[in-house]
């Protein structure tokens, strides 16, 4: 079974969250602030978690600027905050989701169901894509550039795999996000963005910059092609 902490300071949001989840058949567990949420981490290693931004002991986006630095942990941000600002920084930051109070606890049920979907995808046992100096293994979620490791989220190796599947066919942000999320939300294209930067951060220095994901403008991405 799988175990979804939520980081939550409201109990009757929480206990919300966690009856939804357990009823579809996740092991919930919670946590009222950062604090808390450490050594929840610790005991209950969940495979994914749902954290509000607005905690009472501390900022849930110092939380998940540590979490990025040692683990690829799927995350749901879940805040009442739903100014765009918000939404591209906590992307930025690394979450796999954002969705803004008040919520529909169904939703939060699919949208858990979909990031670790993701994340547990599995494809061809034999499937490899090598683009350029990149290797990228699909059912091990592996990429490595040059047999160096690089450290991607779920949902930021399932966009670079669709990307480089198909070497200068140029992807819609709307293309992108039906790739990754199984469903076209137009309120979330501007998420594409995020975890396209996210991307280009951790693949590419300054003097690569597009060098494998290429910004179309007015249209969305392609993946260099090398032919």
């Amino acid at each position: 079974m799988q175990t979804i902490l939520i980081v939550e300071d409201e109990p009757a949001l929480a206990r919300l969250a966690h009856d939804y989840l357990a009823r579809a058949g996740y092991r919930a567990v919670t946590a009222a602030g950062v604090q808390s949420a450490g050594p929840r981490l610790q005991a209950d290693r969940p495979d994914l978690v749902v954290l509000d931004l607005g905690l009472p002991d501390g900022n849930g986006l110092d939380l998940l600027r540590d979490l990025r630095q040692s683990s690829d942990l799927p995350v749901i941000i879940l805040t009442a905050r739903g100014g765009e600002v918000d939404r591209i920084v906590g992307l930025e930051l690394g979450a796999d989701d954002y969705m803004v109070k008040p919520f529909s606890p169904n939703e939060l049920v699919a949208r858990v169901r979909a990031v670790l979907r993701r994340g547990n995808r599995r494809r061809d046992a034999h499937e490899r894509i090598d683009a350029a100096d990149l290797a990228i293994d699909i059912p091990r979620m592996r990429v490595t550039r040059n047999g160096v490791p690089i450290d991607l989220t779920a949902t930021e190796f399932h966009l670079l795999a669709t990307l480089a599947r198909e070497p200068g066919r140029v992807f819609t942000r709307g293309q992108l996000l039906n790739a990754v999320h199984g469903v076209m939300t137009d309120a979330y294209d501007r998420a594409i963005d995020a975890h396209v930067k996210n991307i280009r951060r951790k693949l590419e220095s300054s003097e690569t910059r597009e060098h494998y994901i290429q910004t179309v403008h007015g249209v969305g991405y392609r993946f260099a092609d090398a032919g």
